[in-house]
């Protein structure tokens, strides 16, 4: 298993970058805009990370910042919800999934498409698990189980 990255939502995605990169030196290592999705997600690395990040070595912090509605109006981060979630990569999100079952962990969205799988801690953080390369095929009861709660 490999540590991945810490998401936190963003309600300003200029003054995140301002605070994480311009005030704590963070170094912005990528950057991915979904125009269907209306989402960017910018990937940060301590300044001692940055070579390691590039080779997905070093655990990183992704800013996400969901854009404004069509109509103006933006997200309001209340309650927590500027926290996203740890993140995983596993070697067999199958097998894992199915141990966390064993051990009475609810899987909140199965991992349908042998790529990507969500549970949340006993305090309620939510932690992602990401197959490591390419995704596993699909598999039962895994392919037509559905999501569950929030994740």
């Amino acid at each position: 298993m490999q540590y991945l990255h810490t998401m936190l939502r963003v309600s300003d995605l200029d003054a995140a970058l301002s605070f994480y990169c311009g005030g704590l030196g963070l170094v912005e290592t990528r950057r991915y805009e979904s125009e269907k999705g209306r989402f960017t997600l910018v990937f940060l690395a301590a300044p001692d990370d940055v070579e390691r990040a590039k080779a997905d070595k070093a655990p990183l912090v992704e800013l996400t910042y969901n854009w404004p509605a069509e109509d103006g109006t933006a997200e309001v981060l209340t309650g927590g919800r500027n926290f996203g979630h740890l993140a995983y990569q596993v070697e067999d999100i199958y097998a894992l999934c199915t141990h966390l079952q064993d051990q009475g962990v609810t899987i909140l969205r199965p991992p349908r498409d042998g790529r990507m799988a969500f549970i949340r801690s006993p305090d309620g953080a939510s932690v992602e698990l990401l197959q490591r390369g390419e995704n596993l095929s699909p598999q039962e009861p895994w392919a037509s189980m559905e999501s569950t709660g929030e994740w």
